[in-house]
């Protein structure tokens, strides 16, 4: 496994968790508005476009849960 794919693998799982925990902890939806990032930095490094624009978005959608959240 090359070093990009392990990132891949690594902001996709962080993701996963970070979602999971999200009704724990307001901390926890931004971690996972970070994680997105962190996987549409990946998509982009790997030449996958949509993938990147589409994670981006759902960053900032994330983004906007956490500051809406008390």
């Amino acid at each position: 496994m090359d070093s990009l794919t392990a990132f891949g693998v690594a902001s996709v799982s962080a993701m996963l968790v970070f979602y999971a925990l999200e009704a724990r902890a307001r901390m926890f939806v931004l971690a996972f508005a970070l994680a997105c990032w962190a996987a549409a930095a990946y998509g982009w490094l790997a030449g996958v476009w949509p993938f990147s624009v589409v994670e981006g978005i759902w960053g900032f959608v994330a983004l906007g849960r956490y500051l809406k959240r008390r």
